[in-house]
């Protein structure tokens, strides 16, 4: 649950590591695996005061579950309140950075409509506020393939570094949804009308790490096994130049959530609308997988039935 904040249960497993230069910077690193609230699907670093965060589920492409979140959730709200703390990197365990939120895992039992919408509302809504509010430095070390949310949540921080290995794609108008994540916005203001359209609609453009950074979604782009090293130097600048957060100090915070919460009620919208239900139809139909084709087609036809329960969109989401 993206607005799950209690870690409560949560096994905790703490190693020092001891480098060859001796007791230095990374080898003074701790090192606490989740084995209960994440199921292990979040690992933490801290080293010289920058704590790491990584996507620990490659088998699903390190896709955010509802468990992931709330490990994320957590772990920010901890670094929030821990003066020891500067800032937070974000990373994934290779080959994937991350796929994106697994929906099928948040919305997890049978529901109506109008409380399935209003969940979906609520969860998007916390879960990119999660990131817009985040008091300290963020920084994100893409690793390798980001998709959907992760690549948005990524640019609301101060900053992205990627591996040569890293790609971006944000395929909301093939998913037949809207722009989540304050994208609908930002990516203009970040690389321009021309690169976000690209991007956010029918195109679907997925740059490659040189093309993100030549667009202005990404910083730097370095050596795939230099990146995490590259981020932590990235991080303790930042922390020892006493730089302001950026949308603190561009005066954006409260547009953005602004931004977020009507991204968040489209995008409910766009997932119980008929052209989504269409949508979803044909690309089980071409992958071959008939009974969910036929599942989709069904709840699409039911639509003028259960649709009665739902708000009515908003004029401007």
């Amino acid at each position: 649950n993206a607005s799950a904040s209690n870690s409560g249960g949560m096994g905790v497993h703490v190693a020092l590591r001891v480098g060859r230069g001796g007791v230095g910077r990374a080898a003074r690193a701790l090192t606490r695996s989740f084995s209960s609230s994440a199921d292990g699907q979040l690992r933490v670093q801290v080293s010289a005061g920058i704590k790491t965060l990584i996507y620990n589920n490659p088998k699903k492409l390190n896709a955010w579950t509802s468990k992931l979140m709330m490990g994320i959730r957590a772990e920010l709200d901890e670094a929030a309140s821990n003066p020891s703390i500067g800032a937070v990197v974000l990373t994934g365990t290779d080959p994937y950075y991350c796929a994106g939120v697994d929906l099928g895992a948040m919305v997890s039992k049978p529901m109506w409509p109008s409380a399935l919408h209003a969940l979906l509302v609520s969860q998007n809504t916390a879960l990119f506020e999660t990131f817009l509010c985040f008091p300290k430095p963020l920084f994100a070390a893409v690793n390798g393939p980001a998709i959907g949310a992760s690549v948005t949540s990524a640019t609301l921080g101060e900053g992205i570094i990627a591996s040569e290995k890293a790609t971006f794609h944000t395929p909301f108008h093939a998913l037949g949804i809207v722009p989540e994540g304050c994208s609908s916005v930002h990516f203009a203001r970040l690389m321009g009308e021309e690169n976000a359209e690209r991007m956010l609609g029918a195109e679907g453009w997925k740059p490659t790490a040189a093309e993100a950074l030549g667009a202005g979604l990404v910083q730097k782009v370095v050596p795939h096994e230099d990146l995490l090293s590259e981020a932590q130097k990235m991080a303790e600048e930042w922390v020892a130049a006493a730089k302001p957060k950026k949308l603190v100090a561009d005066n954006l915070l409260e547009e953005y959530k602004a931004v977020n919460e009507a991204e968040s009620r489209a995008l409910a919208d766009a997932f119980l609308s008929p052209s989504f239900f269409e949508n979803q139809a044909n690309m089980a139909t071409k992958k071959g997988k008939t009974s969910k084709a036929l599942f989709f087609s069904a709840v699409k036809a039911l639509r003028p039935l259960w649709g009665m329960s739902l708000p009515a969109p908003k004029a401007n989401s």
